[in-house]
């Protein structure tokens, strides 16, 4: 009897999770540090990637706009609010300031300020990281490979271990990212991304040229630390760094959601609908 969708989703998840445990005791032995047992997943503890001081940062929010996101609404009392770019950040190039004009105005006229997630369109890096406010992501390590994986709607970050960049890689949405450890973290290299995605929730674009590199790092059992370095010389004047951080949980990584199907009750989010039938 042919299995259903649901069971076979099922058994791929128990596969996955048992074998990022087998990955992650493996790990263990051989010193490397270990993201991934009991089924740990990792929350966001930020809204916003957060500067370092003396360092050229990311863009904020405007302070004559200031955020409010559901959850401070309700303690405050006030209305929710979209995120308002600060246009003042020196470091953006003007086409992309334009870009970012363009999206403030039409969410001060009413409009709703899109993210990836709310689209149900990939993130790109490094705004993968923003999207665990709610759902977490899941670490599958190997000796040869890294997944990240957001429990969300299952988008996948592949990070290849030592091994070098490809000499062309093709554009994509999450690039090509190649890791190694260095001690206790893991650090990244991404390349190869297209243009279609944001660096953050603010609307901030980017050029093919974009070059990520994380460092991830747990700073106790409890809390893992993300330090990155973003350089794109088509669109900022010098590379900015910023950090953000998360909080463990232990939960399943359930079955799988489907997002666009999720989205589209109250308004059009812009969802990716396909032009034509496929077959």
């Amino acid at each position: 009897m042919a299995r259903s969708i649901t069971e076979l989703l099922a058994a791929g998840i128990l596969a996955g999770v048992v074998g990022a445990a087998v990955a992650a005791e493996t790990a263990h032995e051989h010193g490397v540090p270990d993201f991934s047992s009991n089924l740990a997943g990792w929350v966001a503890n930020e809204q916003d990637f957060v500067g370092i001081p003396g360092k050229p940062g990311p863009v904020a929010s405007d302070p004559a706009h200031p955020y409010i996101n559901n959850l401070l609404a309700r303690r405050i009392g006030a209305q929710p609010t979209f995120r308002i770019a600060d246009l003042t950040n020196p470091n953006v190039k003007p086409w992309a300031k334009e870009v970012m004009k363009r999206e403030n105005e039409r969410v001060l006229a009413g409009g709703i300020g899109f993210t990836p997630r709310s689209s149900c369109m990939p993130a790109g890096v490094p705004a993968f990281m923003l999207f665990p406010v709610v759902e977490p992501i899941f670490f599958v390590q190997s000796s040869k490979e890294v997944l990240m994986i957001f429990a969300g709607d299952a988008q996948i970050r592949h990070i290849y271990l030592d091994v070098p960049h490809s000499a062309h890689p093709k554009p994509s949405w999450y690039g090509e990212s190649v890791g190694r450890y260095d001690g206790d973290t893991l650090v990244i290299d991404t390349i190869g991304f297209n243009d279609k995605t944001y660096v953050d929730n603010f609307h901030t674009p980017h050029s093919d040229k974009l070059h990520v590199v994380e460092r991830w790092k747990r700073a106790d059992d409890n809390t893992m630390r993300v330090t990155f370095t973003v350089e794109d010389p088509n669109t900022f004047n010098e590379p900015w760094m910023a950090t953000y951080s998360f909080h463990r949980i232990e939960r399943p990584l359930f079955d799988e959601e489907v997002c666009a199907e999720n989205n589209t009750l109250l308004f059009d989010y812009h969802l990716p609908v396909a032009d034509k039938a496929d077959f």
